[in-house]
């Protein structure tokens, strides 16, 4: 199926029309139209993400690469972290822009954090992304996690420690993007959670 039809089909699943779709999301009902009749294939990645939150499934399932498609059932909403800074709560107001469907469930704390900047595009997270995210305050090393660095925002790198030293990997094709090196005796870094799903991928 294409991602048209997946629209189409999802619309309907929702027993929602053109119209109601269409102002859920902020689309004309002919821009709509057209992307369900495929007459424009190259839908943006924002309406994407918008649909597939209004259709309550993913954009991977819009884009045909879930072969659960037919029968996702999100179990629970989790909050839009625009940002996340030392100091505040994991979930104060300051920091949450929304909310997004999920279908994890296995007792696990989860939040979301948008993305913001370039340096992590090379693994196929841009700036815009939502990431789901595990809260845990450990991980492996090589896996994506989210790491508070003293009382600066938290950032989203691949995480290596070994003895006192962290490093923070970016995966970029920006060369402007370097490892991050830190002496744990002199800089405070604490992992946050663990990204486990993109938008379009679990890890």
């Amino acid at each position: 199926m294409t991602l048209g039809s997946n629209i189409r089909e999802a619309r309907r699943r929702r027993k929602l029309t053109l119209e109601d779709l269409a102002q859920q999301v902020g689309l004309s009902r002919q821009t709509l139209s057209r992307y369900e009749n495929g007459i424009i294939a190259n839908i943006p990645h924002d309406n994407i993400v918008r649909l597939a939150e209004a259709l309550n499934t993913t954009p991977a399932s819009l884009m045909g690469w879930s072969d659960e498609f037919s029968a996702y059932t999100p179990t629970q909403r989790i909050p839009i972290l625009g940002r996340i800074s030392a100091g505040l709560p994991l979930y104060a107001e300051e920091q949450v822009e929304g909310s997004v469907l999920t279908e994890l469930n296995g007792g696990n704390e989860y939040f979301a954090l948008r993305v913001k900047g370039d340096s992590m595009d090379a693994a196929h997270i841009f700036d815009g992304n939502i990431l789901i995210v595990r809260k845990q305050d450990m991980v492996e090393n090589g896996e994506i996690a989210v790491v508070m660095i003293d009382d600066n925002d938290a950032t989203v790198k691949r995480f290596y420690c070994h003895n006192q030293t962290v490093t923070l990997i970016p995966q970029s094709t920006n060369p402007a993007h370097l490892p991050q090196i830190y002496d744990m005796s002199h800089t405070s870094v604490r992992v946050i959670g663990k990204v486990i799903k993109n938008e379009i991928s679990f890890e």
